[in-house]
């Protein structure tokens, strides 16, 4: 076959295209990625086929006759065309999905079996009933940018649930007679036990959403009505967050960005799971020079990929733990160490000699507030003059929701608001409590004072409470009151 002769020259910039429907109709997205072509509806509604260099003549002319008339071609570069396909064929299936109500069942119950894993959900298609339902709901988990997705089954009915801004919120209803095929879904594409349904079992797998790749962390529980499971998603092509960027506020970052370029030392990040540790020390690391010095990190799970920095994973069921991990770190000449959680008193003792040995380390606890992680640290069995000695800082954190810029908290008040979904917030703010360890606080660590006694010393050194950082973003009209008071009650407790 002879490639499209086009004497069109390529544009240098793209006009704004968007979605032909009737085009998607006849045509799906594998079909468009296949041939290198795109019919879409430019500037005035006129209808066009996009092309590259490699699609071929006899593609154009099936395309239009399909479509009932002859398509004026537009010549761009591939990268251009593949950018367009995915966004516009996401655009549709989001509209597709925002028009219904709720999902069109009959046709998952006509098929019992789990289908094969996709590489794309925006495949469709050539894919199996149940295939469909579950792809369904990970994109849709995907495109609102939900970070879970739960599927809760009761008596009669399974209630699949997203949390979406750190909330959790009720989707869809899905019928009984389906939750095991759906469940058995979601264990295959996890390479679980689909015959195991008595113990806990966790999986892992990786899905496409056009140029965006998802990892997929899933865990089944058995409950009195059957199997749930909880799928955890991490998307790897989400950008990188600036220190500057996290809305800390600039007394805080200035202390915070003293504290992580000291030359050796332990820094550590605490809060809930979901509490955006993970993103603050991915900042902290993109702030420091990795050309000269040895940056190392052992995680669980591997969540962005960082320029510059090695990146090890922990498999605890091979003896890759972090203790062992971070045993294995010291022997690379490292300057910098990240360890992505301090769980027990071996990986405690590992990080505390590595920062008293001329590392610095960075780490997370789960605590409430930045003084308990320093009597954390005594609990899991560290010596008062070690914790005094090593840690140079504490950062506690939260996230909030911010209030809706289109509705400003509208919503809320029984006025309807597409771009929140009538929450009245849309996207999280962060909050933070940064305590340095000074000499004063020195003296109380190595005197086994309490947690509350160490944090009202940090108070009188400069040191701003969670719920006074929180304070300042309702003074900004980020965030409301309601929002502080249900993220910072624990802590004050």
């Amino acid at each position: 076959m002879t490639e499209v002769p086009i004497s069109e020259s390529a544009p240098t910039e793209s006009p704004a295209y968007s979605f032909w429907s009737e085009f998607a109709d006849k045509f799906p997205i594998e079909y468009c990625r296949r041939h290198h072509i795109l019919g879409v509806l430019a500037i005035g509604g006129e209808p066009r086929v996009l092309v590259t260099s490699d699609t071929r003549e006899y593609i154009v002319d099936i395309v239009g006759r399909a479509m009932g008339s002859p398509m004026s071609r537009i010549l761009i570069e591939e990268p251009e065309l593949s950018r367009l396909t995915n966004r516009l064929y996401e655009q549709a299936v989001a509209a597709k999905r925002s028009s219904q109500e709720a999902p069109s069942l009959e046709e998952f119950l006509g098929e019992r079996l789990p289908g094969e894993q996709t590489d794309d959900l925006l495949e469709t298609d050539s894919q199996g009933a149940t295939v469909k339902l579950v792809n369904e709901l990970l994109l849709e988990a995907i495109q609102v940018g939900a970070s879970d997705v739960h599927l809760q089954p009761f008596e009669d009915h399974v209630i699949v649930r997203m949390r979406m801004d750190g909330v959790l919120e009720d989707i869809r209803k899905l019928p009984r007679s389906i939750q095991d095929e759906v469940i058995s879904r979601l264990k295959v594409a996890g390479k679980m036990n689909i015959a195991e349904r008595r113990l806990p079992q966790d999986g892992r797998a990786t899905v496409r959403v056009g140029d965006r790749t998802i990892d997929l962390r899933l865990a089944s529980m058995p409950t009195s009505y059957g199997e749930r499971i909880v799928v955890r998603l991490l998307d790897k092509s989400a950008r990188l967050y600036r220190l500057a960027e996290l809305g800390m506020d600039e007394f805080s970052l200035e202390r915070f960005r003293r504290l992580i370029h000291v030359e050796h030392g332990l820094v550590l990040v605490t809060g809930p799971t979901g509490s955006g540790k993970s993103t603050t020390l991915y900042a902290a690391l993109q702030e420091l020079d990795t050309r000269q010095r040895n940056a190392v990190t052992l995680e669980d799970p591997i969540e962005y990929q960082l320029d510059g920095i090695s990146q090890t994973q922990i498999n605890t069921k091979k003896g890759m733990t972090f203790a062992s991990g971070l045993r294995s770190v010291l022997r690379q000449d490292p300057d910098i160490i990240m360890v992505g959680e301090i769980r027990d008193q071996e990986t405690a003792v590992m990080a505390v000699q590595a920062a008293l040995t001329g590392h610095l380390v960075f780490s997370t606890l789960h605590t409430n507030d930045a003084a308990s992680a320093v009597t954390r640290m005594l609990d899991l069995g560290i010596e008062p003059y070690l914790v005094a000695s090593s840690v140079l800082g504490v950062l506690a954190q939260r996230l909030l929701r911010r209030t809706c810029p289109e509705c400003r908290g509208a919503a809320a008040k029984d006025k309807p608001c597409n771009h929140c979904r009538n929450t009245g917030y849309r996207g999280r703010e962060g909050i933070y409590e940064l305590l340095l360890v000074t000499d004063a606080i020195r003296q109380q660590i190595q005197s086994h004072a309490h947690a509350a006694e160490i944090r009202d010393l940090g108070v009188k050194h400069g040191m701003r409470l969670l719920r006074d950082s929180g304070q300042l973003k309702v003074d900004s009209g980020l965030t409301t009151l309601e929002e502080v008071e249900r993220v910072t009650m624990r802590s004050e407790l």
